[in-house]
C-alpha cells in the first residue's frame, strides 16, 4: 500500500533513489571498467553519494516517523507507543523486521560510501572498481527488499494512534541501545573484504596484494562483530532472567558462525601473505563469511524459526535464501575458475610450525562452524523434508563444541611460540617451559579452591597454559620495544588471546560451578544459600505510564537490598522478569522474583543462583576490544617475503 504520510512519501522516495543509484553506480564502473573510460569511472564516486544519502534519509526518516508518532506507517503502528520512553522509541529501529532492514541499508550505504571516498583515486584500478561493484549490487540487493517485498514505509491501518510498543524484551535494558547496531556494523562490515575478494578472483589478481588492502576492514568487522556477540550475551543475561549467557539460540547462533569463519580468516590470512599459501583457504573462508551472515539475516527475518530474538514475517524469506544461493554459485564458480592461478607457490614444511598450526586452525574453526551450522538447521531440513518438528538441543551443542573448544585452547597456547617453516623439539621445550609451568598452576590453584569436574579442570588448566604463552610473547615484545610493543598484529592478536581465554574460563567455571536454589524469603527469617543469607526486606508495587508490576526487596549478608521484579506491559499484556544481579569479582549472586503477593505481603517466592567468575567475561570482552584496536596500528615493519603469482602487478603491496 502506498504511503500516505510525508515521512512515508519521502521514505519511499528515498528507497527508490538509493535503488536507481546502486545500479547505476555498478553499470557505469563496470562498464567503464572494461572499456578503460577513466571519466565514467570517476562518476561512480556520486552514485555511491547518492546512495549513502538515500539510504541514511530513509532510515532518519523512519526513526522522525517513530519519535513523533506517525501511526499512519504500519511499521510505527507494529512498534511504536506514545507512552515508551524516548530511548526505546529510538531502539524500537531495529526491534522488529522492516527497521532492522533499513539498519543493515544504512549500515551497507555508509560502508559502500567509506570505500569509494577511500578510493576515490584508483578507481581506474580493476581490482578497486571490480570491488566497488560488488558492493553497488548488495546495495542495490537491500534497497530492493526495503522497497518492494518488505516496503518499510508502507501505510497502516487507518485510524490507529497508538500501537503497543517494541517487544517488552526489548524496552528494559539499556544494552539493547548498543548491542544491535554494533553486531550490524560488524555483520555488514565483511562485505567489503568479501567484494574485494571477488574483485581479486575477477581480475585474476589472486596474489597478496588484495589482502594487504582489506585486512583491517575485516580486523574492524571481526572486532566489531565480536563485541556485539558479547554485548548480546551481556543482554541475555541481564535481561531473560534465566543467568546465562548463551543458550545455543537459533539467532545467536546466526551471529556467531560468521564470527567463526571470520576467526579463521583473521588468523589464515598471517600465513598467505607471509608464505604465499592457503589462498583457497582464504578466498573460501571470506565468501563463507558473507555468505553466513546473509543466511543469518534469513534465519532471523525469514519467521523459520522460534525464538525471542527473532522476527516472525516471512516475507524476505525465499529472497534472502535466493541472494545466499547467488553469491555461492558465483563465488563457487570464480574459484574453479581461478583455480590454477590459486595453487600456492609453497608447501608447509613441517606441522610443528606456525603455518602448520593456522592450517590446524582453520579446520578446527571450519569443523566448529559446521556443527553449529548443522544443529541450526537440522530441524528446519527436517520440517521442510519431512513435515515434522524436532528440536536441537543445548546438549548436542554443549557435548560435541566443548572437545572442539579444548582444542582450540591448546592451539592457543602452542602456536604463538612456533616458528615459520619448522620448530625443533629444544625450541619447543625452551618456549613452553614458563607457560606450561602457569598451566600446572593454573590447574593446582583451581583443585584448591574446588574444581573436581574433568572437562573444567582441563579447560582451567589450557586456559593457564594458552595465557602464559601470550604473556611470554607480550613480555618479549615490552622487553625490546617497551609499551610500543604492545603495538601490532602479533601482539595486539595475543591481547585479544587473553581476553578470549578469560571469557573461556569464565565459561567453563560459571557452566560448571553454578549453584541454584529457589526458596520462600519472608521478612525477619534469612535464609542460608551457599554460604550466604538473604532475607526479605518489603515486597512494593509499582506503576507507569506503559507498566505495572512488583518487586521484592532482598537484603543480602545483612547489607544491601537488591530488587528482583516482573513487570507486566499494560499494552502487550507480557509479564517480563527483570533479575537482579550482585555483581563480584568471584561470583555473581543473580536473584530473579518467581511470584509475589501485592504490596506489603510478607513472603515472596525468590530463585538464586550463585554464578563463579561471570564478570571476567565483560574484562575478556574489553580486552579482546582493545586488542582488536592494537593489532589494527602497524606494528615493527618487515619486509614482505610472500611470492605472488598474480599476472598482473598488483599496486596493493604497501601496508595501507
Amino acid at each position: 500500500m502506498l504511503a500516505t504520510s510525508l515521512n512515508g512519501l519521502i521514505g519511499h522516495s528515498a528507497l527508490i533513489v538509493g535503488l536507481v543509484a546502486s545500479l547505476f553506480g555498478a553499470l557505469a564502473l563496470g562498464f567503464a571498467t572494461i572499456t578503460g573510460d577513466a571519466r565514467l569511472a570517476r562518476s561512480a564516486k556520486n552514485y555511491a553519494w547518492l546512495a549513502a544519502a538515500a539510504s541514511t534519509a530513509a532510515i532518519a526518516l523512519m526513526l522522525n516517523a517513530l519519535l513523533t508518532y506517525d501511526f499512519d506507517l504500519a511499521y510505527v503502528q507494529q512498534v511504536g507507543s506514545r507512552s515508551t520512553p524516548m530511548l526505546f522509541n529510538v531502539t524500537a529501529l531495529w526491534s522488529a523486521l522492516e527497521g532492522s532492514i533499513l539498519l543493515w541499508l544504512a549500515t551497507l550505504g555508509g560502508y559502500t560510501a567509506l570505500i569509494m571516498w577511500r578510493y576515490r583515486s584508483r578507481l581506474d584500478d580493476p581490482l578497486v572498481a571490480w570491488a566497488v561493484v560488488v558492493m553497488f549490487l548488495v546495495t542495490a540487493f537491500f534497497f530492493f527488499l526495503a522497497f518492494g517485498p518488505i516496503d518499510v514505509f508502507a501505510t497502516g491501518v487507518p485510524g490507529k494512534t497508538d500501537g503497543p510498543g517494541p517487544n517488552p524484551l526489548l524496552q528494559n535494558h539499556i544494552l539493547v541501545m548498543f548491542h544491535p547496531p554494533i553486531l550490524y556494523l560488524g555483520y555488514v562490515g565483511f562485505t567489503v573484504p568479501f567484494a574485494f575478494a571477488l574483485a581479486a578472483l575477477i581480475t585474476g589478481r589472486v596474489g597478496e596484494g588484495w589482502l594487504m588492502e582489506t585486512r583491517r576492514w575485516a580486523l574492524f568487522a571481526w572486532g566489531l562483530l565480536t563485541m556485539g556477540v558479547i554485548l548480546g550475551g551481556w543482554w541475555s543475561y541481564e535481561v531473560l532472567g534465566w543467568s546465562g549467557v548463551w543458550a545455543w539460540d537459533p539467532v545467536e547462533n546466526a551471529s556467531l558462525l560468521p564470527w567463526l569463519t571470520g576467526t579463521a580468516y583473521i588468523h589464515s590470512v598471517l600465513v598467505q601473505e607471509r608464505r604465499g599459501m592457503l589462498r583457497v583457504w582464504n578466498l573460501s573462508l571470506l565468501v563463507a563469511t558473507f555468505a553466513l551472515t546473509i543466511l543469518g539475516t534469513f534465519l532471523t527475518r525469514s519467521g523459520v524459526i522460534n525464538s525471542v530474538h527473532a522476527f516472525s514475517d516471512g516475507t524476505i524469506g525465499p529472497w534472502l535464501l535466493g541472494f545466499f544461493g547467488v553469491i555461492m554459485m558465483v563465488s563457487l564458480a570464480l574459484i574453479a575458475w581461478r583455480g590454477d592461478r590459486l595453487r600456492s607457490p609453497g608447501a608447509i614444511d613441517s606441522p610443528l610450525s606456525r603455518e602448520g598450526a593456522f592450517l590446524a586452525n582453520n579446520v578446527i574453526f571450519t569443523v566448529f562452524a559446521f556443527v553449529v551450522l548443522l544443529g541450526t538447521v537440522f530441524p528446519l531440513i527436517v520440517e521442510a523434508l519431512q513435515d515434522r518438528q524436532i528440536a536441537v538441543g543445548q546438549p548436542f551443542f554443549d557435548r560435541l563444541t566443548m572437545p572442539i573448544g579444548i582444542v582450540l585452547l591448546f592451539l592457543m597456547a602452542v602456536a604463538p611460540v612456533l616458528p615459520w617453516r619448522k620448530a625443533s623439539g629444544e625450541l619447543l621445550r625452551e618456549r613452553l617451559f614458563v607457560p606450561a609451568w602457569i598451566g600446572a598452576l593454573a590447574l593446582g590453584v583451581s583443585v584448591a579452591v574446588g574444581a573436581d569436574k574433568p572437562a573444567s579442570l582441563i579447560a582451567f588448566a589450557l586456559g593457564g597454559f594458552a595465557a602464559g604463552a601470550a604473556g611470554r610473547q607480550l613480555v618479549l615484545a615490552t622487553r625490546r620495544q617497551g609499551w610500543r610493543g604492545l603495538v601490532g598484529r602479533a601482539n595486539g592478536g595475543m591481547v585479544v588471546h587473553l581476553g578470549v581465554i578469560l571469557i573461556a574460563v569464565a565459561l567453563a567455571a560459571s557452566n560448571g560451578y553454578t549453584r541454584v536454589g529457589e526458596f520462600t524469603l519472608q521478612q525477619g527469617a534469612p535464609v542460608v544459600f551457599a554460604g550466604h543469607s538473604f532475607e526479605l526486606v518489603e515486597v512494593t508495587e509499582f506503576e507507569t505510564e506503559r507498566s505495572t508490576g512488583r518487586k521484592a526487596a532482598v537484603s543480602i549478608d545483612g547489607g544491601q537490598a537488591y530488587s528482583p521484579a516482573i513487570t507486566r506491559f499494560t499494552q502487550v499484556g507480557t509479564d517480563i522478569p527483570t533479575p537482579s544481579v550482585k555483581s563480584g569479582f568471584t561470583k555473581d549472586i543473580y536473584l530473579t522474583l518467581e511470584r509475589a503477593k501485592g504490596a506489603g505481603a510478607t513472603e515472596a517466592d525468590v530463585k538464586i543462583f550463585i554464578k563463579p567468575m561471570i564478570v571476567w567475561m565483560w574484562v575478556g570482552g574489553a580486552l579482546m576490544a582493545v586488542g582488536t584496536v592494537l593489532a589494527a596500528f602497524p606494528g615493527r615493519r618487515r619486509r614482505p617475503t610472500a611470492p605472488t603469482s598474480a599476472p598482473v602487478p598488483d599496486r596493493f603491496t604497501a601496508d595501507v
